[in-house]
C-alpha cells in the first residue's frame, strides 16, 4: 500500500504521515480507523497528545524508518480510505491540469497551491507522480481533501472537448500573464519539470501565457510558476 499504486487502487487505501495530515483528513471525513505510532512517539510530544485515549498499533522506530514512506517520518501513520473524485469534471469552474509532473514534491505542492487559490479540481495525466502516494500527500499538506482529483486523464482529449478556456505557460508566442484576458472558467495546464507542456497541449490551449522575468534566470520551477498564475487569477476575481 505504501509504495505500490496497484495495491492502493486495489484496496482503495493509502497512508498518511503526521498529525497535521491526519487532522486534515478527520476534519473532512471523520475519525480514521487505524493509527500506527512508533515506540518513541508515545510520550512527551505532539503525537502523544494526539493519540491520547485512542487505540493504536505500535511499531518499532527502526521499522518505521525502513518503510521509507517519506524522507523524515513523523512517528505517526494513519491508514485511510482514499476519497473518490467526482464522476465528471465540473467545466463551469477552474481546474489545474498537470502534464507528466513526475516529482512527488512538485505534485503535492501544485495541489496545495491550487487548493489555497480556491480551485476545487485537478486532472493528472499518465506519467504524473501518484497523487495518493505518501510523499505527494505529505507535500500536499491536506490539499487532497479539498480537491476532486482525477488521475490518468487524457489531457489532450479533455482540452479538445472542453468548451471553456484552457491556458498553458510557455515562452513561445505567448502573452504576458499581466496583459492576458479571460472572462470564463480557466483550466490551467502545467507541464513536466524542464520540458513544459507537450506540443499537442500547447497547440490545443486557447491562451498561451508567459510570466515576465526581467531577472537573470530564464525559467521557474513548475510549482512556483503555478503559484504566480493561480494567485494572479485569484487577484482578478477579488478585484
Amino acid at each position: 500500500m505504501a509504495e505500490s499504486g496497484r495495491e492502493r487502487r486495489k484496496t482503495g487505501q493509502t497512508l498518511l504521515d503526521g498529525v497535521h495530515l491526519v487532522e486534515a483528513y478527520e476534519a473532512a471525513f471523520g475519525l480514521v480507523e487505524t493509527l500506527v505510532v512508533t515506540e518513541s512517539a508515545q510520550t512527551g510530544n505532539e503525537i502523544a497528545a494526539f493519540i491520547a485515549g485512542r487505540e493504536t498499533v505500535v511499531l518499532a522506530d527502526s521499522l518505521m524508518r525502513d518503510l521509507g514512506l517519506v524522507d523524515t517520518p513523523s512517528g505517526l501513520l494513519a491508514i485511510i480510505r482514499m476519497p473518490s473524485a467526482s464522476v465528471t469534471v465540473d467545466r463551469e469552474n477552474d481546474a489545474i491540469l498537470l502534464d507528466s509532473v513526475q516529482d512527488p514534491g512538485n505534485v503535492g505542492t501544485l495541489l496545495r497551491t491550487a487548493a489555497a487559490a480556491g480551485i476545487k479540481q485537478a486532472l493528472l495525466s499518465p506519467g504524473c507522480a501518484a497523487a495518493w502516494s505518501p510523499k505527494v500527500l505529505r507535500a500536499g499538506q491536506g490539499a487532497h481533501f479539498a480537491l476532486s482529483i482525477h488521475e490518468e486523464v487524457d489531457l489532450a482529449g479533455f482540452m479538445a472537448e472542453d468548451h471553456g478556456m484552457t491556458a498553458v505557460t510557455t515562452l513561445d508566442e505567448a502573452t504576458s500573464l499581466y496583459e492576458a484576458h479571460w472572462d470564463c472558467p480557466l483550466a490551467w495546464v502545467f507541464g513536466a519539470e524542464g520540458q513544459g507542456g507537450r506540443p499537442e497541449l500547447l497547440a490545443a490551449a486557447r491562451l498561451r501565457i508567459r510570466i515576465p522575468m526581467p531577472g537573470a534566470v530564464e525559467s521557474l520551477n513548475v510549482a512556483a510558476a503555478a503559484a504566480i498564475c493561480l494567485f494572479e487569477a485569484l487577484r482578478r476575481k477579488l478585484a
